[in-house]
């Protein structure tokens, strides 16, 4: 924990002098004050988180974690545990969905082997950072050891930092691909929540009603074999999670320690943002949710770090597709704050 402790001690809150100061030359630029909602928001988090009122957003960079789920052995998904090392090739080869997202907002994606049940060939593109080749069925006993589970946030933090060392990222976003995750996900939120289990558990990538009442059935089963600690989060993280959820959750805390704004995508990155936000609230303060997920327990995740998604556009594919759009609205809010004039600088008379 020593190494999780340390990138926690370096969140600080986001610069509220800055964050003041951009809310100010927003209300004199040339529209009625607040006029243009979010946007302004957005700019204003972001000249608060960076520091600057001419914060640089040049280089993004998606963040896609992968990993398999132990899990799927009981029926709980609609495809075969080998999607997870077909799609990561399929993103490594361009032709994914967060590829034609990403490159339609200048992002870069960066695809990382967190727990790929296959030993995947090298590529030049892909991170690796296999904890295991996936995690085990946590309907039997905890999905992964205590120090498993450290391990992956560690190497979380360590894909921040060694991309960030090579490229200074300017804005990041969390992706994700797993089968199987969305139940790992959903035990998460339902261990947090003292909501009912069928009110945060979704159909995922669309499974049948004998499906979904398999999924209900092991996230049940998971939580009473293992017990996990509401209190501990990297109990949490062990019992019924999964590896690249515990990437993520590293990623979000190294990249809020380097003051980079992130904008997280949708039910599997909430998760891992959630673990973060549990560990160290400051952090909910660098957070952009991109957009509402159809996965129903998605809503109860950013309630609870007290987050308003920007977009509601019935996506539930992952991959970090929805974070890819929600980066482009954070740019624009930027660049109003950056580019659009004042009434002074205009000559338009400023209404009272």
């Amino acid at each position: 924990m020593d190494r999780i402790n340390k990138i926690i001690e370096q969140i600080t809150p986001v610069d509220e002098k800055t964050r003041k100061k951009a809310r100010q030359r927003l209300d004199i630029q040339t529209k009625p004050r607040g006029s243009l909602g979010r946007l302004e928001e957005l700019a204003e988090q972001v000249a608060g988180i960076r520091g600057t009122l001419e914060p640089v957003l040049d280089n993004k960079v998606i963040f896609t974690m992968a990993g398999d789920h132990g899990v799927v052995e009981e029926g709980v998904s609609a495809f075969p545990a080998e999607v997870t090392a077909q799609m990561v090739y399929n993103f490594l080869a361009g032709g994914a969905g967060i590829n034609v997202l990403a490159k339609h907002v200048g992002a870069k994606v960066k695809v990382v082997d967190m727990g790929v049940a296959a030993d995947l060939e090298p590529n030049a593109e892909l991170i690796i950072k296999k904890i295991a080749p996936g995690t085990k069925n946590m309907t039997k006993g905890p999905a992964m050891t205590r120090d498993e589970a450290i391990k992956a946030v560690c190497a979380g933090i360590e894909v921040f930092e060694e991309v960030n060392s090579q490229t200074q990222i300017d804005m990041a976003a969390t992706g994700d691909m797993g089968i199987g995750n969305t139940t790992a996900s959903s035990a998460i939120i339902a261990v947090f929540s003292k909501d009912d289990l069928e009110s945060l558990t979704g159909r995922g990538t669309g499974i049948d009603d004998q499906t979904y009442q398999q999924k209900i059935a092991a996230i049940k089963k998971a939580i009473q074999v293992n017990q996990p600690n509401k209190d501990d989060v990297i109990d949490v993280l062990a019992k019924v999670g999964g590896f690249e959820i515990g990437g993520l959750c590293g990623l979000i805390l190294a990249a809020a320690a380097r003051k980079v704004p992130i904008v997280i995508d949708g039910f599997i990155s909430t998760a891992g943002s959630l673990l973060a936000c549990k560990l160290c609230p400051k952090v909910s303060q660098y957070l952009i949710s991109a957009h509402k997920s159809v996965e129903i327990g998605h809503t109860c995740m950013l309630e609870m770090m007290g987050l308003t998604p920007l977009l509601d556009l019935n996506m539930r594919l992952g991959e970090g597709t929805g974070a890819a759009l929600g980066m482009s609205l954070v740019e624009a809010g930027v660049k109003i704050l950056k580019d659009m004039a004042t009434f002074e600088d205009a000559g338009v008379s400023k209404g009272e």
